[in-house]
Protein backbone atom coordinates (compact mmCIF):
# COMPACT_ATOMS: atom_id res chain seq x y z
CA UNK A 1 0.00 0.00 0.00
CA UNK A 2 1.30 3.44 -0.88
CA UNK A 3 2.04 5.70 2.05
CA UNK A 4 -0.09 8.86 1.92
CA UNK A 5 1.81 12.01 1.00
CA UNK A 6 2.42 14.47 3.81
CA UNK A 7 0.17 16.99 2.08
CA UNK A 8 -2.83 14.81 2.99
CA UNK A 9 -2.32 15.78 6.64
CA UNK A 10 -2.04 19.50 5.97
CA UNK A 11 -5.78 20.35 6.05
CA UNK A 12 -6.25 19.58 9.74
CA UNK A 13 -2.86 21.07 10.58
CA UNK A 14 -4.02 24.24 8.89
CA UNK A 15 -7.23 24.19 10.92
CA UNK A 16 -5.25 23.93 14.14
CA UNK A 17 -3.10 26.91 13.17
CA UNK A 18 -6.07 29.03 12.14
CA UNK A 19 -8.07 28.12 15.25
CA UNK A 20 -5.02 28.99 17.40
CA UNK A 21 -4.82 32.42 15.81
CA UNK A 22 -8.54 32.88 16.38
CA UNK A 23 -8.28 32.12 20.08
CA UNK A 24 -5.24 34.41 20.28
CA UNK A 25 -7.50 37.26 19.09
CA UNK A 26 -10.20 36.13 21.54
CA UNK A 27 -7.91 36.37 24.59
CA UNK A 28 -6.33 39.58 23.28
CA UNK A 29 -9.70 41.30 23.42
CA UNK A 30 -10.75 39.85 26.78
CA UNK A 31 -7.59 41.13 28.45
CA UNK A 32 -7.30 44.38 26.52
CA UNK A 33 -10.11 46.12 28.37
CA UNK A 34 -8.37 45.56 31.72
CA UNK A 35 -5.23 47.14 30.27
CA UNK A 36 -6.80 50.21 28.64
CA UNK A 37 -9.90 50.86 30.76
CA UNK A 38 -8.33 53.70 32.78
CA UNK A 39 -7.15 55.51 29.66
CA UNK A 40 -10.32 54.94 27.63
CA UNK A 41 -12.77 55.83 30.38
CA UNK A 42 -10.58 58.79 31.35
CA UNK A 43 -10.87 60.15 27.81
CA UNK A 44 -14.64 59.81 28.08
CA UNK A 45 -14.71 61.89 31.26
CA UNK A 46 -14.55 59.31 34.07
CA UNK A 47 -11.94 59.67 36.78
CA UNK A 48 -10.33 56.38 37.89
CA UNK A 49 -11.23 55.44 41.47
CA UNK A 50 -14.49 57.37 41.59
CA UNK A 51 -17.89 55.76 42.09
CA UNK A 52 -18.93 56.71 38.54
CA UNK A 53 -15.80 55.09 37.10
CA UNK A 54 -16.40 51.85 39.02
CA UNK A 55 -20.02 51.79 37.90
CA UNK A 56 -19.28 52.11 34.18
CA UNK A 57 -16.37 49.67 34.51
CA UNK A 58 -18.76 47.00 35.78
CA UNK A 59 -21.40 48.03 33.24
CA UNK A 60 -19.08 47.56 30.26
CA UNK A 61 -17.87 44.21 31.59
CA UNK A 62 -21.44 42.97 32.04
CA UNK A 63 -22.40 44.12 28.54
CA UNK A 64 -19.50 42.19 27.04
CA UNK A 65 -20.26 39.07 29.11
CA UNK A 66 -23.93 39.33 28.16
CA UNK A 67 -22.87 39.45 24.52
CA UNK A 68 -20.74 36.34 25.00
CA UNK A 69 -23.62 34.42 26.58
CA UNK A 70 -25.90 35.32 23.68
CA UNK A 71 -23.14 34.68 21.15
CA UNK A 72 -22.44 31.23 22.61
CA UNK A 73 -26.01 30.23 21.80
CA UNK A 74 -26.05 31.98 18.43
CA UNK A 75 -22.82 30.53 17.02
CA UNK A 76 -23.35 27.15 18.63
CA UNK A 77 -26.75 26.69 17.01
CA UNK A 78 -25.48 28.11 13.71
CA UNK A 79 -22.53 25.70 13.80
CA UNK A 80 -24.83 22.69 14.18
CA UNK A 81 -27.35 23.87 11.61
CA UNK A 82 -25.28 25.61 8.93
CA UNK A 83 -21.77 24.37 9.58
CA UNK A 84 -18.74 24.97 11.77
CA UNK A 85 -16.98 27.14 9.18
CA UNK A 86 -20.01 29.43 8.87
CA UNK A 87 -19.92 30.03 12.63
CA UNK A 88 -16.20 30.80 12.46
CA UNK A 89 -16.59 33.31 9.64
CA UNK A 90 -19.55 35.07 11.22
CA UNK A 91 -18.01 35.35 14.66
CA UNK A 92 -14.67 36.76 13.55
CA UNK A 93 -16.29 39.26 11.15
CA UNK A 94 -18.59 40.64 13.85
CA UNK A 95 -15.76 40.83 16.38
CA UNK A 96 -13.45 42.64 13.95
CA UNK A 97 -16.00 45.26 12.95
CA UNK A 98 -17.01 45.85 16.59
CA UNK A 99 -13.41 46.47 17.63
CA UNK A 100 -12.74 48.83 14.75
CA UNK A 101 -15.87 50.77 15.71
CA UNK A 102 -14.80 50.75 19.38
CA UNK A 103 -11.70 52.72 18.45
CA UNK A 104 -13.85 55.70 17.44
CA UNK A 105 -16.42 55.90 20.24
CA UNK A 106 -16.90 59.19 22.05
CA UNK A 107 -19.71 58.36 24.49
CA UNK A 108 -20.62 55.57 26.86
CA UNK A 109 -23.66 54.35 24.94
CA UNK A 110 -21.62 53.50 21.85
CA UNK A 111 -18.89 51.99 24.02
CA UNK A 112 -21.48 49.63 25.55
CA UNK A 113 -22.86 48.66 22.13
CA UNK A 114 -19.37 47.91 20.79
CA UNK A 115 -18.45 45.82 23.82
CA UNK A 116 -21.70 43.88 23.52
CA UNK A 117 -21.20 43.17 19.81
CA UNK A 118 -17.56 42.26 20.37
CA UNK A 119 -18.70 39.81 23.06
CA UNK A 120 -21.20 38.22 20.67
CA UNK A 121 -18.46 37.83 18.07
CA UNK A 122 -15.83 36.48 20.44
CA UNK A 123 -18.20 33.80 21.72
CA UNK A 124 -17.87 31.74 18.55
CA UNK A 125 -14.10 31.59 18.32
CA UNK A 126 -13.08 28.85 20.71
CA UNK A 127 -16.08 26.52 20.50
CA UNK A 128 -16.30 26.54 16.71
CA UNK A 129 -12.54 26.07 16.36
CA UNK A 130 -12.39 23.18 18.85
CA UNK A 131 -15.39 21.48 17.25
CA UNK A 132 -13.93 21.73 13.76
CA UNK A 133 -10.49 20.54 14.83
CA UNK A 134 -11.82 17.68 17.00
CA UNK A 135 -13.96 16.35 14.17
CA UNK A 136 -11.15 16.62 11.62
CA UNK A 137 -8.17 15.13 13.49
CA UNK A 138 -7.44 11.44 14.19
CA UNK A 139 -9.12 10.64 17.49
CA UNK A 140 -6.00 9.38 19.30
CA UNK A 141 -4.20 12.69 18.84
CA UNK A 142 -7.02 15.23 18.65
CA UNK A 143 -6.25 16.38 22.18
CA UNK A 144 -3.05 17.92 20.83
CA UNK A 145 -5.11 20.12 18.53
CA UNK A 146 -7.00 21.74 21.38
CA UNK A 147 -3.84 22.07 23.45
CA UNK A 148 -2.09 23.98 20.66
CA UNK A 149 -5.15 26.22 20.19
CA UNK A 150 -5.44 27.22 23.84
CA UNK A 151 -1.71 27.31 24.61
CA UNK A 152 -0.94 29.69 21.77
CA UNK A 153 -4.17 31.61 22.21
CA UNK A 154 -3.52 32.57 25.82
CA UNK A 155 -0.39 34.40 24.69
CA UNK A 156 -2.81 36.99 23.31
CA UNK A 157 -2.98 38.30 26.89
CA UNK A 158 0.72 39.16 26.80
CA UNK A 159 0.36 40.95 23.47
CA UNK A 160 -2.69 42.85 24.75
CA UNK A 161 -0.71 44.09 27.73
CA UNK A 162 2.12 45.53 25.63
CA UNK A 163 -0.05 46.85 22.78
CA UNK A 164 -2.42 48.55 25.21
CA UNK A 165 0.46 50.18 27.08
CA UNK A 166 2.49 51.27 24.06
CA UNK A 167 -0.03 52.20 21.35
CA UNK A 168 -2.86 53.81 23.29
CA UNK A 169 -6.39 52.50 23.71
CA UNK A 170 -7.83 53.54 20.34
CA UNK A 171 -4.93 52.06 18.39
CA UNK A 172 -5.16 48.92 20.51
CA UNK A 173 -8.76 48.38 19.42
CA UNK A 174 -7.80 49.05 15.80
CA UNK A 175 -5.02 46.49 16.12
CA UNK A 176 -7.50 43.89 17.36
CA UNK A 177 -9.90 44.62 14.51
CA UNK A 178 -7.19 44.44 11.88
CA UNK A 179 -5.88 41.15 13.31
CA UNK A 180 -9.41 39.76 13.11
CA UNK A 181 -9.91 40.79 9.49
CA UNK A 182 -6.51 39.34 8.56
CA UNK A 183 -7.53 36.11 10.25
CA UNK A 184 -10.79 36.11 8.30
CA UNK A 185 -8.82 36.17 5.03
CA UNK A 186 -6.70 33.23 6.23
CA UNK A 187 -9.82 31.29 7.24
CA UNK A 188 -11.27 31.51 3.75
CA UNK A 189 -9.33 28.29 3.05
CA UNK A 190 -10.83 26.36 5.99
CA UNK A 191 -12.77 23.23 5.05
CA UNK A 192 -15.94 21.93 6.65
CA UNK A 193 -16.01 18.99 9.05
CA UNK A 194 -16.73 15.69 7.32
CA UNK A 195 -18.91 14.60 10.26
CA UNK A 196 -21.08 17.69 9.90
CA UNK A 197 -21.33 17.26 6.12
CA UNK A 198 -22.63 13.74 6.66
CA UNK A 199 -25.37 14.68 9.15
CA UNK A 200 -26.34 17.67 7.00
CA UNK A 201 -26.63 15.45 3.90
CA UNK A 202 -28.77 13.00 5.87
CA UNK A 203 -31.06 15.82 6.96
CA UNK A 204 -30.79 14.88 10.64
CA UNK A 205 -33.55 16.68 12.52
CA UNK A 206 -33.01 18.66 15.72
CA UNK A 207 -29.47 19.81 14.95
CA UNK A 208 -28.56 22.65 17.30
CA UNK A 209 -31.87 22.50 19.19
CA UNK A 210 -30.90 23.82 22.62
CA UNK A 211 -33.99 22.34 24.25
CA UNK A 212 -32.72 18.85 23.38
CA UNK A 213 -29.90 19.38 25.89
CA UNK A 214 -32.57 19.23 28.61
CA UNK A 215 -34.84 16.64 27.02
CA UNK A 216 -33.68 13.95 29.46
CA UNK A 217 -32.32 14.13 32.99
CA UNK A 218 -29.15 12.28 31.96
CA UNK A 219 -28.37 14.68 29.11
CA UNK A 220 -29.12 17.78 31.20
CA UNK A 221 -26.90 16.49 34.02
CA UNK A 222 -24.12 15.74 31.54
CA UNK A 223 -24.37 19.26 30.11
CA UNK A 224 -24.42 21.01 33.49
CA UNK A 225 -21.49 18.87 34.65
CA UNK A 226 -19.46 20.06 31.65
CA UNK A 227 -20.07 23.66 32.76
CA UNK A 228 -19.28 23.00 36.42
CA UNK A 229 -15.88 21.49 35.58
CA UNK A 230 -14.73 24.92 34.41
CA UNK A 231 -15.98 26.99 37.36
CA UNK A 232 -12.65 26.99 39.28
CA UNK A 233 -10.94 28.43 36.21
CA UNK A 234 -12.97 31.60 36.18
CA UNK A 235 -13.03 31.83 39.96
CA UNK A 236 -9.23 31.96 39.80
CA UNK A 237 -9.13 34.35 36.83
CA UNK A 238 -12.09 36.54 37.83
CA UNK A 239 -11.37 36.79 41.57
CA UNK A 240 -7.83 35.76 42.54
CA UNK A 241 -6.11 37.31 39.51
CA UNK A 242 -8.39 40.14 38.38
CA UNK A 243 -8.84 41.37 41.97
CA UNK A 244 -5.32 40.51 43.11
CA UNK A 245 -4.74 44.09 44.33
CA UNK A 246 -7.25 43.44 47.14
CA UNK A 247 -5.46 40.29 48.24
CA UNK A 248 -2.07 42.01 48.04
CA UNK A 249 -3.41 44.73 50.35
CA UNK A 250 -5.06 42.26 52.73
CA UNK A 251 -1.92 40.13 53.07
CA UNK A 252 0.61 42.92 53.01
CA UNK A 253 2.25 42.07 49.69
CA UNK A 254 4.55 44.88 48.57
CA UNK A 255 4.84 46.85 45.30
CA UNK A 256 2.48 44.63 43.30
CA UNK A 257 1.54 45.88 39.79
CA UNK A 258 -1.82 44.37 38.82
CA UNK A 259 -1.09 44.38 35.08
CA UNK A 260 2.09 42.37 35.57
CA UNK A 261 0.31 39.89 37.83
CA UNK A 262 -2.34 39.34 35.13
CA UNK A 263 0.32 38.79 32.46
CA UNK A 264 2.14 36.24 34.63
CA UNK A 265 -1.14 34.45 35.30
CA UNK A 266 -1.85 34.09 31.59
CA UNK A 267 1.69 32.93 30.90
CA UNK A 268 0.99 30.30 33.56
CA UNK A 269 -2.27 29.33 31.83
CA UNK A 270 -0.42 28.86 28.55
CA UNK A 271 2.25 26.76 30.26
CA UNK A 272 -0.37 24.75 32.16
CA UNK A 273 -2.33 23.98 29.01
CA UNK A 274 0.81 22.75 27.28
CA UNK A 275 1.71 20.48 30.19
CA UNK A 276 -1.86 19.19 30.56
CA UNK A 277 -1.82 18.19 26.91
CA UNK A 278 1.37 16.19 27.34
CA UNK A 279 0.02 14.51 30.47
CA UNK A 280 -3.32 13.69 28.84
CA UNK A 281 -1.64 12.02 25.88
CA UNK A 282 0.89 10.21 28.08
CA UNK A 283 -1.74 8.94 30.54
CA UNK A 284 -4.35 8.51 27.81
CA UNK A 285 -6.88 10.15 30.10
CA UNK A 286 -8.63 13.51 30.39
CA UNK A 287 -10.18 12.91 33.82
CA UNK A 288 -6.99 11.97 35.67
CA UNK A 289 -5.24 15.14 34.51
CA UNK A 290 -8.16 17.39 35.43
CA UNK A 291 -8.30 15.82 38.90
CA UNK A 292 -4.57 16.51 39.31
CA UNK A 293 -4.94 20.14 38.23
CA UNK A 294 -7.83 20.72 40.62
CA UNK A 295 -5.70 19.41 43.48
CA UNK A 296 -2.74 21.57 42.46
CA UNK A 297 -4.96 24.66 42.15
CA UNK A 298 -6.41 24.04 45.61
CA UNK A 299 -2.95 24.03 47.19
CA UNK A 300 -1.67 27.09 45.31
CA UNK A 301 -4.85 29.11 45.97
CA UNK A 302 -4.58 28.30 49.69
CA UNK A 303 -0.99 29.57 49.74
CA UNK A 304 -1.95 32.68 47.76
CA UNK A 305 -4.64 33.54 50.30
CA UNK A 306 -2.74 32.59 53.45
CA UNK A 307 0.85 33.83 53.02
CA UNK A 308 1.65 37.23 54.51
CA UNK A 309 4.09 39.99 53.55
CA UNK A 310 5.07 38.62 50.15
CA UNK A 311 7.47 40.50 47.91
CA UNK A 312 6.25 41.49 44.45
CA UNK A 313 8.35 38.70 42.93
CA UNK A 314 6.87 36.04 45.21
CA UNK A 315 3.39 37.37 44.50
CA UNK A 316 3.97 37.11 40.72
CA UNK A 317 5.27 33.55 41.15
CA UNK A 318 2.05 32.60 42.91
CA UNK A 319 -0.11 34.22 40.21
CA UNK A 320 1.91 32.27 37.62
CA UNK A 321 1.24 29.06 39.56
CA UNK A 322 -2.47 29.91 39.81
CA UNK A 323 -2.49 30.31 36.04
CA UNK A 324 -0.73 26.97 35.71
CA UNK A 325 -3.35 25.39 37.98
CA UNK A 326 -6.20 26.51 35.72
CA UNK A 327 -4.28 25.35 32.67
CA UNK A 328 -6.74 22.51 32.17
CA UNK A 329 -8.91 24.90 30.12
CA UNK A 330 -7.88 23.07 26.93
CA UNK A 331 -8.88 19.70 28.39
CA UNK A 332 -12.10 21.17 29.78
CA UNK A 333 -13.18 22.45 26.35
CA UNK A 334 -12.10 19.19 24.70
CA UNK A 335 -14.05 17.09 27.20
CA UNK A 336 -17.18 19.18 26.63
CA UNK A 337 -16.95 18.74 22.86
CA UNK A 338 -16.43 14.98 23.25
CA UNK A 339 -19.44 14.38 25.52
CA UNK A 340 -22.11 15.00 22.86
CA UNK A 341 -23.00 13.79 19.39
CA UNK A 342 -22.37 15.56 16.11
CA UNK A 343 -25.89 17.00 16.00
CA UNK A 344 -25.37 18.97 19.24
CA UNK A 345 -21.58 19.20 19.50
CA UNK A 346 -21.18 22.76 18.23
CA UNK A 347 -23.95 24.02 20.49
CA UNK A 348 -22.28 22.43 23.51
CA UNK A 349 -18.71 23.44 22.59
CA UNK A 350 -19.78 27.07 22.13
CA UNK A 351 -22.15 27.49 25.06
CA UNK A 352 -20.20 25.63 27.76
CA UNK A 353 -17.02 27.80 27.80
CA UNK A 354 -19.08 30.98 27.43
CA UNK A 355 -21.44 30.01 30.24
CA UNK A 356 -18.37 29.36 32.39
CA UNK A 357 -17.07 32.80 31.46
CA UNK A 358 -20.50 34.22 32.29
CA UNK A 359 -20.39 32.45 35.65
CA UNK A 360 -17.74 34.97 36.69
CA UNK A 361 -20.63 37.41 37.28
CA UNK A 362 -22.38 35.41 40.06
CA UNK A 363 -18.95 34.30 41.33
CA UNK A 364 -17.71 37.88 41.74
CA UNK A 365 -21.08 39.04 43.09
CA UNK A 366 -20.94 36.29 45.72
CA UNK A 367 -17.41 37.32 46.61
CA UNK A 368 -18.47 40.97 46.85
CA UNK A 369 -21.46 40.09 49.05
CA UNK A 370 -19.40 37.99 51.47
CA UNK A 371 -16.34 40.26 51.68
CA UNK A 372 -17.74 43.04 53.91
CA UNK A 373 -18.68 40.58 56.65
CA UNK A 374 -15.96 37.95 56.38
CA UNK A 375 -13.05 39.75 54.68
CA UNK A 376 -11.63 39.22 51.21
CA UNK A 377 -9.50 36.18 52.10
CA UNK A 378 -12.30 34.31 53.84
CA UNK A 379 -14.85 35.24 51.15
CA UNK A 380 -12.55 33.98 48.40
CA UNK A 381 -11.98 30.76 50.32
CA UNK A 382 -15.71 30.11 50.60
CA UNK A 383 -16.57 30.91 46.99
CA UNK A 384 -13.54 29.05 45.65
CA UNK A 385 -14.32 26.04 47.82
CA UNK A 386 -17.82 25.74 46.37
CA UNK A 387 -16.48 26.01 42.81
CA UNK A 388 -13.84 23.32 43.44
CA UNK A 389 -16.31 20.90 45.05
CA UNK A 390 -18.74 21.27 42.14
CA UNK A 391 -15.91 20.68 39.67
CA UNK A 392 -14.67 17.52 41.41
CA UNK A 393 -18.19 16.03 41.60
CA UNK A 394 -18.75 16.84 37.92
CA UNK A 395 -15.52 15.23 36.75
CA UNK A 396 -16.50 12.07 38.64
CA UNK A 397 -19.84 12.10 36.82
CA UNK A 398 -18.48 12.53 33.27
CA UNK A 399 -17.17 9.58 31.29
CA UNK A 400 -13.56 9.31 30.15
CA UNK A 401 -13.49 10.62 26.57
CA UNK A 402 -9.86 10.10 25.52
CA UNK A 403 -9.86 8.41 22.10
CA UNK A 404 -13.66 8.36 22.00
CA UNK A 405 -15.30 7.98 18.57
CA UNK A 406 -17.13 11.24 17.81
CA UNK A 407 -19.05 10.18 14.71
CA UNK A 408 -22.39 9.55 16.39
CA UNK A 409 -25.72 11.27 17.10
CA UNK A 410 -27.55 11.92 20.34
CA UNK A 411 -30.47 9.54 20.87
Amino acid sequence: MTTPAPVSRMPWLGLVIVASLGYFVDIYDLILFNVIKNASLGDLGYTPGTAAFKAVEVLLFNWQMGGMLLGGLLWGVLGDRKGRVSALFGSILLYSLANLANAFVHDMTLYQVCRFLAGVGLAGELGAGVTLVSESMPRRIRGWGTVVIVTFGTLGAVVAFFVGKELGWRNAFITGGVMGLALLVVRMRSFESGMFRKVAAQGVAGRGNVLRLFATRERATRYLACIAVGLPIWFAVGVLVALCARFAEANGARDVVVGQAVVWAYIGISFGDLVSGFLSQFLQSRRKVIFGYLGFLTVVAALFLALQGLSATAFYVLTFLIGTGVGYWALFVTVASEQFGTDLRSTVANTVPNFVRGAVVPITLSFAALSPRWGVVEAASMVGGVCLILAVVSVIHLEESFGKELDYLED
